[in-house]
């Protein structure tokens, strides 16, 4: 019988993860490598950060700049909307490559998996919102797999909507990160939820979409089996935003 996982929490510069892996010193070095890459090439291009529209890159920006800013084609927003997630993707993929079958990197609430039991993974649109008690339930043939999450009332980031939570799974974690924020931006009341779950579906490489407004929630797309979230501990285990000031 296998051991329950261990999450480890990590923090790094202004970045909260909460990692499960086999070789912590990969995943975090991979971490750290990934921040100065990204660090280095916004020092010689100072609108990658800035920007919140696709722009043309520098000839000699890095891997992963250039997997955020194909996200923000994809999506029409900034490329540092992918960062999240394209740093748990990367993370991720180097555990892999050294060997680790069962791997999760949450990156404040954007994540990325490889599996080889299965996960339940809670959902959290607030304090006290009623889609709390739901989880997903992530099974090892679905993996690799992202789920990336934005909100317009938790973090530090910036949105335009007022979104209480906009979930996106997809096979790539900077397309998932981009399109989460795309999708907050785009929920200002409960008319949003249909019409920005249809648009975000739309988006190749998106399967499928999760929001979350007050107390009506929009399903679409193809999502992990839904099921209800019975662990107690629920609330201590989010991955809070160190610039938040959620509870």
């Amino acid at each position: 019988m296998k051991q329950s996982r261990k999450f480890q929490p990590f923090t790094y510069k202004d970045s909260n993860f909460k990692i499960c892996c086999g070789d912590w010193a990969v995943v975090t070095g991979e971490i750290m490598r990934q921040r100065g890459l990204l660090e280095s090439y916004i020092a010689r291009h100072p609108e990658f950060k800035t920007s919140l529209v696709p722009l043309v890159l520098l000839d000699d920006a890095p891997p992963l700049a250039v997997q955020m800013a194909e996200a923000a084609v994809a999506t029409g927003v900034g490329p540092l909307a992918a960062v999240a997630g394209g740093i748990a993707q990367a993370a991720a993929l180097a555990g892999i490559a050294s060997g680790d079958r069962d791997i999760v990197v949450d990156n404040g609430g954007d994540c990325f998996m490889k599996l080889d039991r299965p996960l339940t993974m809670g959902i959290h649109a607030g304090r006290n919102n009623p889609f709390n008690r739901l989880a997903f339930r992530i099974l090892p043939e679905d993996t690799p797999l992202s789920i990336c999450s934005s909100s317009s009332n938790m973090g530090h980031s910036k949105s335009f909507g007022k979104c209480d939570l906009a979930t996106i799974v997809s096979k790539d974690a900077t397309l998932a990160d981009a399109a989460a924020t795309l999708a907050a931006n785009l929920v200002c009341t409960v008319d949003d939820l249909r019409p920005t779950a249809e648009k975000i579906t739309k988006i190749p490489g998106v399967l499928g979409v999760l929001l979350v407004k007050d107390d009506k929630i929009a399903l679409l797309g193809s999502l992990p089996e839904i099921v209800e979230n019975r662990d107690p501990e629920t609330s201590l285990k989010i991955t809070r935003d160190i610039n938040s000031n959620q509870p």
